[in-house]
């Protein structure tokens, strides 16, 4: 591993445990050159998942874009980015465990939005708005409404009868 301040190759490890529910593994190194210490993460590199976009495309599967897009639905909102860590991380095991390889679009907005009901009702509301596009208030206060009328999912306390 290439140290981030001097560029070194020499390190060792000081200390590694699990992290992210045990989905990979976090070191603390120590360059043996400059001694900063730094932390690395390994995990298992996956199958390329693909997403079918609603025009037909193919797209990669980007973490980085999905973590963008919640993020920016809790913007402002009591929710905290470890939580919003481990939905993307619970949305990816689901797809990986239930899909091989591809995915649609669809699909994955609609695993975000039920992470995100549980998480904040607001950013659920943001989420589905550009999700579904919607055109105008109606469409709003009429998702408003099935929010209400709907019963409150926890992820903390899963159904029991699906």
């Amino acid at each position: 591993m290439r140290c981030p301040k001097c560029g070194s190759q020499d390190d060792k490890v000081t200390d590694s445990r699990s992290a992210r529910d045990g989905a990979c593994i976090r070191r603390r190194r120590e360059c043996l050159r400059c001694e900063y210490r730094f932390t690395t993460y390994e995990e298992i590199e996956r199958a390329e998942l693909r997403v079918l976009k609603r025009d037909g495309r193919w797209e990669p599967f980007d973490r980085h874009k999905l973590f963008n897009g919640i993020v920016k639905a809790c913007e402002k909102r009591p929710v905290s980015i470890d939580l919003v860590d481990k939905a993307i991380d619970e949305i990816i095991r689901e797809l990986e465990s239930d899909h091989d390889r591809e995915v649609t679009s669809q699909l994955l907005g609609t695993k975000v939005m039920e992470k995100l009901r549980s998480l904040d009702e607001v950013a659920y509301v943001r989420y589905a708005s550009v999700y579904r596009q919607f055109q105008d208030i109606g469409e709003f206060i009429d998702e408003i409404k099935l929010m209400v009328n709907r019963p409150k999912s926890s992820s903390l306390q899963p159904e029991l009868f699906k």
